[in-house]
């Protein structure tokens, strides 16, 4: 990553442990759902405003097979019932902190574990999971149809498990959130915006003020703004979406052509779309094209996931 455009996901967590054991499927998966038809597309940056070392060229064509994504994100309604079902813990709640943005903490000062290095905008806060995503202080009051946010890869892929899904691969996340609009920056097209904001990220000087032109200084609801041309909505802002793939920063110049999978090893899962923090001064990442990653263990207040059908 540039210095100019470093990523607005947190930093890792920097510790391993076991991931939790995944229950297994028998769950009720309630989101709607969107068929996509697959076929070729144009993957990658086209548009010469890419992140040097995010991997975003070369623009390459993808063939995927058919597949059903979810509409939206996952929400804490959808969550909190695969959490009431099984009584899954997150790994947030196992490690006892989470990362949150500094404006968005809501705990006592000595459960506030300091800045982050290179990143002081973001604090690992004790007590910051997914029921309290700002802290011990926080709760999901008016949440229910927000994206839920601190559960890491193994978590989603956990939920997964559970309702008998998977999480898209970086293709599909894309193919999807192009909206069939071949080249395009956004999923609605080229400008960022015309008469209104069209989707929820920062407005203001990062990371101090945001002027919440787009409404919100975190998450919005997962059907807050027009939803793309595959009927799919919030493709880009408001939350990173977790992909099933292995990040790889060279990978496009030798992934296969027909539904790629992503590297067969690495050491960060890809995430997409960008989250309520991006912003060109910072982080210009809720475009169609723009891939970051974390470490699978790690969570964040501005990360969550959607899932398609095995």
């Amino acid at each position: 990553m540039t210095d100019e455009h470093p990523s607005c996901c947190a930093p890792s967590r920097g510790e391993s442990a076991a991931p939790p054991p995944a229950p297994a499927g028998h769950g009720e998966h309630l989101i709607e759902q969107v068929e996509l038809s697959g076929g070729t597309f144009t993957m990658g940056n086209s548009n010469g405003d890419e992140n040097a070392g995010d991997g975003e060229t070369p623009v390459h064509q993808v063939e995927l097979a058919p597949f059903s994504i979810d509409a939206t994100s996952v929400t804490n309604a959808d969550f909190a019932r695969f959490v009431d079902a099984t009584g899954y813990r997150t790994e947030a709640e196992t490690f006892g902190y989470s990362a949150v943005f500094h404006l968005a903490i809501a705990a006592d000062p000595d459960e506030v574990m300091g800045p982050a290095s290179g990143t002081p905008w973001w604090a690992g806060v004790r007590g910051a999971d997914w029921r309290h995503p700002g802290g011990s202080r926080s709760d999901l009051d008016g949440l229910a149809d927000h994206p839920v946010v601190h559960v890491s890869w193994n978590d989603a892929t956990a939920y997964c498990k559970w309702a008998g899904r998977r999480l898209p691969t970086e293709a599909e996340w894309e193919y999807a959130a192009r909206g069939g609009l071949e080249g395009k920056r956004y999923p609605w097209g080229d400008e960022l915006i015309a008469d209104e904001w069209r989707c929820n990220i920062w407005q203001g000087e990062f990371p101090r003020t945001n002027t919440e032109e787009d409404g919100f200084l975190t998450t919005a609801p997962v059907r807050t703004f027009e939803p793309n041309g595959y009927g799919l909505w919030q493709m880009v802002g408001n939350v990173w979406e977790w992909c099933g793939d292995w990040f790889g920063p060279r990978y496009y110049k030798f992934s296969p052509a027909a539904n790629p999978p992503g590297p067969s090893l690495g050491a960060a899962r890809v995430m997409r779309g960008g989250s309520y923090l991006c912003h060109d001064s910072y982080c210009n990442r809720y475009r169609n094209a723009a891939r970051s990653s974390n470490t699978p263990e790690s969570s964040m207040g501005n990360a969550g996931f959607r899932t398609v059908a095995r």
